[in-house]
């Protein structure tokens, strides 16, 4: 049997009792979370974690592992698309690379502190933190002023670093990628909304990679007992994955080009709605 047709049978093995709505649902989640990550540099799993949660709650896996193999399969998937979409910004000149280059590395430390979360967390404690981020993210959207600001320039103190870490940290968690908290702090700071929406695309990357392999090794054990879809290798199912991200990859550049083209109220206003429906989202998910 040839490498494609075993990858045809595990495919067919994998989601051959879901019907064609939730196929389409993948499709759809996949197209739309390659925009999302160039338009707003958020990485797309604000579409990916919902869509993974509803397809693979189908196939029976247990609520206490739902959350976590969501998160960490759309973080496999937003590896591509983010670098995609970062390049994209970087061509155009939107990315401040002095400020991407400082805050790498405290970005990093904060994922694997976030995985470290991640292991011992419930599924119910990872929706809560995904509603009070879009919350608070939506309100500084839609009804912050422009003459909101913390300062001129980005300071030397220490306390940037920190907030890497947390933005590392919680994005793990989240698996945005980091776009949002680093677009709202760049603003604060000053910088054009489309300069922070192209620095942003950079850390995604730096959040996706290790977030991946951390969530590959936390659910490790939870994978070996068979309670996890076949392509599982900790809380990260594969196959899903190579599935979603050729159409994410796909539309990462479209959405990159749309934001240079998007005035900066669209794009505020865009990404505001964008967090009140995944606060709503996952509400509905909790009271069920």
């Amino acid at each position: 049997m040839t490498t494609v047709q075993q990858f045809t049978t595990l495919i067919t093995t994998t989601f051959g009792s879901i019907d064609l709505s939730l196929i389409a649902l993948l499709i759809a989640g996949g197209l739309a979370s390659g925009l999302l990550a160039g338009l707003f540099g958020i990485g797309g799993g604000g579409v990916l974690v919902p869509v993974l949660h509803d397809v693979f709650r189908f196939m029976g896996v247990a609520p206490d592992h739902l959350m976590h193999l969501a998160v960490g399969t759309s973080l496999a998937i937003m590896i591509p698309t983010t670098y995609r979409s970062y390049l994209t910004h970087k061509a155009k000149g939107g990315v401040d690379m002095a400020i991407l280059t400082r805050m790498a590395l405290p970005i990093v430390i904060g994922v694997f502190v976030g995985i470290l979360i991640a292991r011992v967390a419930s599924g119910t404690a990872l929706m809560w933190v995904w509603i009070a981020f879009c919350v608070s993210m939506a309100a500084k959207l839609l009804f912050g002023r422009d003459d909101w600001r913390l300062g001129d320039t980005i300071p030397q103190s220490r306390a940037v670093e920190l907030y890497g870490v947390f933005v590392g940290m919680v994005s793990t968690l989240l698996s945005i990628g980091g776009g949002a908290f680093m677009t709202m702090f760049l603003t604060l700071y000053n910088r054009p909304i489309k300069t922070a929406i192209g620095t942003s695309s950079g850390c995604g990357p730096l959040i996706a990679i290790p977030g991946m392999l951390g969530f590959m090794w936390a659910g490790w054990p939870t994978s070996q007992t068979g309670q996890l879809p076949i392509g599982s290798v900790g809380y990260v199912n594969l196959i899903a994955a190579l599935l979603i991200m050729p159409l994410s990859v796909m539309m990462a550049p479209v959405g990159a080009r749309l934001a240079q083209g998007l005035s900066k109220r669209t794009l505020e206003i865009g990404l505001g709605c964008f967090m009140i429906f995944m606060a709503i989202r996952f509400g509905f998910a909790l009271a069920h």
